[in-house]
């Protein structure tokens, strides 16, 4: 995942109107605000239909363009058709340097992976469910379920217990990354740790486990893993070890 400062300039924001939730577009914007400027919003979509009602309220307010797309055929999803050849064409532009692809539909993998193929930074928004074939073709993939929690941590609150979802494989993630950065001394950065948990798990998110920040997802398994916080050029940051009694009871 590339660095939220460093991330792509311009990203094309499109909606499969038919796979997405209006309520969520405030929070989709946001996020997806993190990885660069939203240059290009489009949502599509059959607004003929009584489906696309709760869209046609958050159009004007979020300055997002509607492109209508009939169902020539019932039971064939024309949408996705119209947002892959509008995709492609920005794509060979050269207007923007990231897409974000609002769908849980699978129909998409081979989208996102042609935009990668380009070079190009590919984010996806989709329910939980979604294929897990779409997800692993994105850069990153943030589940919409994840948007929806009103609950953050900062860090000035107590660390809240561990959630029933924290399971072996979020610790074996941390581990591997932490080997691919480790130092002689056996720290890691933890944002090297974070872009390279991304690298292998495009969908790995700390609010999934109950937490804001992965600072917090692993701070709340002490036996697993230390922390240090340390000053770099001035700035705070925070390193990552395995911790020694994680090691012993292995």
């Amino acid at each position: 995942m590339p660095p939220q400062d460093s991330g792509p300039n311009h990203i094309a924001l499109l909606v499969d109107g038919d796979n997405a939730q209006p309520s969520l577009i405030e929070p989709i914007l946001t996020e997806v605000a993190k990885h660069g400027s939203i240059t290009t919003r489009r949502i599509y979509g059959d607004w003929t239909t009584p489906h696309m009602l709760g869209w046609k309220e958050v159009l004007q307010t979020y300055a997002i363009q509607p492109i209508q797309q009939f169902r020539y055929t019932v039971g064939k999803n024309a949408t996705d058709s119209a947002l892959i050849i509008d995709a492609m064409d920005l794509l060979h532009t050269g207007t923007v340097d990231g897409f974000c692809i609002v769908s849980s539909d699978s129909d998409y993998t081979r989208l996102a992976t042609r935009i990668r193929e380009g070079g190009l930074f590919v984010m996806g928004i989709g329910r939980m469910q979604t294929p897990n074939s779409l997800v692993n073709a994105c850069e990153v993939f943030v589940y919409t379920e994840n948007l929806t929690s009103s609950e953050q941590t900062p860090d000035d609150r107590p660390i809240p217990p561990k959630p029933s979802k924290w399971t072996g494989t979020v610790s074996r993630a941390v581990e591997t990354a932490i080997e691919t950065g480790i130092e002689e001394d056996g720290w890691v950065m933890l944002s090297i740790v974070g872009s390279q948990i991304r690298k292998l798990d495009p969908a790995f998110d700390p609010r999934t486990y109950g937490y804001s920040r992965l600072s917090l997802l692993v701070k709340s398994e002490p036996d697993q893993f230390e922390t240090s916080e340390r000053a770099i050029s001035g700035h705070k940051q925070l390193f990552i070890r395995r911790s020694s009694k994680g090691s012993r009871q292995q």
